[in-house]
């Protein structure tokens, strides 16, 4: 009884295949149909190996939400060049709620604001890479990987005397509000006030103002070794004593999560502009460099993410079983064209085919009278 359920449940199993087995002795073996497998297994050996390379690859995923952290601080991180002396300037942060954050964290070095040739290169290097940022959007993808490899090179520090330098950098950070800000630079060191804040600059005089600056860094949040930021390399010259250079800045929140670092920094656009002080012709305002900050209400959360091993399986049965069967299609479609053109006009393998005449079919005007052969071989083969 056993046996004979055994025996069903195999004669199932065989009525339920989907993949019949032809003989040797029924398949024919072409040219054509080689070259055209030779061409597929080509075909499927190439875009594996392209699939696998994407399979390897990762990309940057961008999701956006409300940003409900409105407590914590910010950080400013700054590395700027003044061309004054350091005993004549002074930076320091006021917010929107009438905060003035002071520049204790912030170093101020005399330097020469004339790069040597190594220096220039190195800036001429990062300015080329921020227009290639403003061209091809794609590459912040890049640096969003490639910053937890390793960091830029830092910028060369000149040997030149102290007492001839004139110009003075700015570098540190500080920690202020996640409210709208202004972070400014200008003549005088900043005293506190009750309705806000002052800059002594009475001892300063206004033939040596000169607020031409040099931006090397200016990013705010945690610091990301690698990501340039929209005013690294800016440089600018004043074109006369009392100028004013104004940066109006969005910042946006962004949560950096990739495969081996995780960190909240935050991301900006600025635009920018500069005139020249002259109350007499209605220019009014003080002269120095101004940064004016706002900060987004959302929040980005930039995910870098992997193609999971069962997408890249089916991908991959997808272009064999895909290609196996486009190019059996192809292939059976050509050989029934070529079969057809050269069965109607006689070529190829069908060149020595001839229609037999008919049996009182005239030749040379008299009737082919049927023979006794004749009669014999029909009778032969009506009785097959």
């Amino acid at each position: 009884m056993r046996r004979l359920t055994k025996k069903k449940a195999l004669t199932l199993v065989k009525e339920l295949d989907a993949f019949p087995k032809v003989p040797e002795s029924y398949v024919e073996s072409t040219a054509s149909g080689g070259t055209v497998s030779l061409i597929a297994f080509a075909l499927m050996a190439a875009l594996a190996f392209l699939e696998f390379f994407v399979y390897r690859d990762t990309w940057m995923k961008y999701e956006y939400e409300v940003d409900k952290d409105f407590s914590s601080k910010m950080k400013i991180n700054v590395d700027m060049t003044v061309a004054m002396r350091c005993q004549y300037i002074g930076a320091d942060v006021l917010d929107l709620a009438e905060t003035m954050v002071a520049s204790e964290g912030l170093k101020y070095e005399a330097v020469n604001f004339e790069l040597s040739p190594q220096q220039r290169l190195w800036h001429m290097t990062l300015l080329h890479i921020q227009e290639r940022l403003r061209v091809e959007h794609a590459l912040q993808d890049v640096l969003f990987k490639a910053a937890i490899k390793e960091a830029p090179p830092a910028q060369p520090q000149s040997n030149d005397n102290p007492a001839s330098l004139r110009a003075c950098r700015i570098h540190g950070h500080m920690y202020v509000n996640k409210v709208a800000g202004n972070f400014h630079v200008t003549v005088g060191k900043a005293i506190p006030h009750p309705r806000g804040h002052a800059h002594l600059a009475a001892l300063v005089s206004h033939d040596s103002y000169n607020f031409s600056h040099r931006i090397d860094h200016l990013s705010f949040g945690e610091a990301i070794p690698g990501i340039i930021s929209p005013l690294d390399g800016t440089e600018k010259v004043s074109p006369d004593a009392n100028h004013m250079f104004q940066y109006f800045i969005t910042i946006v929140p962004t949560k950096l999560n990739t495969y081996k670092v995780s960190a909240e920094t935050h991301q900006y656009s600025v635009t920018e502009q500069d005139r020249a002080i002259n109350h007499a012709a209605g220019s009014h305002g003080v002269s120095g460099i101004f940064m004016k900050y706002d900060i987004s209400s959302l929040m980005v959360k930039v995910t870098e993410q992997h193609m999971p091993l069962w997408q890249f399986l089916v991908r991959l049965c997808g272009i064999i079983g895909g290609i196996f069967s486009t190019t059996g299609m192809l292939h059976g479609m050509v050989g029934f064209l070529v079969d057809v053109i050269c069965c109607r006009f006689q070529m190829g393998i069908y060149s020595h085919i001839k229609e037999a005449p008919p049996l009182n079919e005239q030749v040379d005007g008299e009737a082919l009278a049927p023979t006794e052969n004749n009669t014999q071989t029909i009778n032969s083969a009506v009785a097959d």
